[in-house]
């Protein structure tokens, strides 16, 4: 039996993703309503259950009318498309029998409302494209890092000689690191935050707007943390960290240029791995670089921890093969990557 969940019954939502021992704060209700409210789409819960297995999936249902190419071309509300919300999700899956079943039932229950396909970006660490890679077109790309916060020992040995010896300089220097949760933390962490992504010529997309950070205050409140790094007196660093089920996430972060040499950030994440050690934590994923590629954001990761890092793949799925090639011919004359996907929306 399929269900469908939505955010007007977000109680039962997350009362449902929290019966499954690996659930992460990606799907949970709260976390989902800040991206519904940036214009990411609406927010939806699948929940399967038969004899054998029980089944969750966390999507965005965007409207492709609503894409940049296709207005004015398509009937609004009239085709759909699916996508993990921001971050990490794709099917949590528990028990050993068969999933053929969960994805008949789901194909056609996509196929019924109008979706066409389906891109999900699967967690690193429950590595659950495992389970469904027979079923999806699964696409392994890069590796992400998380520190292991079984061992509060052994947090620091699993540093790279040279992150150590920048960390130690940010206490040499009177870095400050603290944390706390409150609507004037969030207002001074989106001031960094937005400092950085001008700094970095990010797209309009990784700015966000206020009611995205009042969703956070109010729907995830339970589940997150800003830290950030004083220097006399100073906000220089500061970052949003995720925390359920035994997991802390590094979710989005900021950093003043103009003190780029204290190595703020670097000790307010060592700060983050001993406070999660100390609190029952056992893991701090801390993700890949930009698009998944090796660049300087992994690098920087990646002296956190000298253990193998952690397979990122995404899965893709077309329920409706006409309806998909019609939509990519719209695009006739326009030049498109063809590595994307969906490629209608390339």
């Amino acid at each position: 039996m399929l269900k469908v969940f939505t955010l007007q019954d977000s109680k039962e939502w997350d009362e449902t993703v929290k019966t499954f021992c690996n659930h992460d704060v990606y799907y949970l209700s709260g976390y989902t309503r800040a991206f519904y409210l940036h214009g990411d789409g609406i927010p939806m819960l699948f929940f399967y259950t038969d004899n054998n297995i029980k089944a969750i999936n966390v999507v965005m249902k965007r409207d492709v009318s609503k894409d940049n190419h296709f207005i004015n071309k398509l009937e609004p509300n009239k085709y759909f498309d699916l996508t993990t919300p921001y971050g990490y999700g794709g099917w949590l899956i528990e028990g050993d029998g068969s999933i053929d079943g969960l994805i008949n039932e789901y194909k056609s229950w996509c196929k019924d409302n109008s979706i066409i396909s389906e891109v999900i970006r699967f967690h690193p660490i429950l590595a659950n494209q495992e389970r469904v890679r027979e079923y999806y077109d699964v696409m392994d790309l890069g590796k992400t890092i998380a520190i292991d916060l079984s061992n509060e020992n052994e947090i620091w040995n699993n540093f790279s000689s040279k992150n150590r010896n920048v960390i130690r300089k940010a206490i040499k220097n009177n870095v400050v690191i603290k944390k706390g949760m409150s609507k004037e933390l969030l207002e001074s962490f989106k001031d960094v935050y937005n400092q950085t992504m001008n700094r970095d010529n990010a797209d309009e997309y990784y700015f966000f707007k206020q009611n995205f950070y009042d969703s956070i205050e109010n729907d995830l409140k339970d589940n997150t943390d800003v830290y950030y790094a004083e220097y006399e007196g100073k906000i220089v660093s500061s970052s949003i960290i995720l925390k359920e089920n035994s997991r802390l996430s590094y979710h989005l972060s900021g950093s003043l240029k103009e003190y780029g040499t204290l190595a703020a950030s670097n000790l307010l994440l060592y700060e983050v791995s001993k406070w999660g050690a100390q609190n029952g934590y056992k893991t701090f994923h801390l993700g890949g670089g930009v698009g998944s590629k090796q660049d300087n954001l992994y690098s920087f990761k990646k002296a956190f921890y000298k253990g193998d890092g952690y397979q990122y793949s995404i899965g893709r799925m077309i329920f409706n093969e006409q309806l998909y090639n019609e939509l990519v011919k719209l695009r006739v004359g326009e030049e498109l990557r063809q590595n994307f996907f969906p490629l209608y929306r390339a």
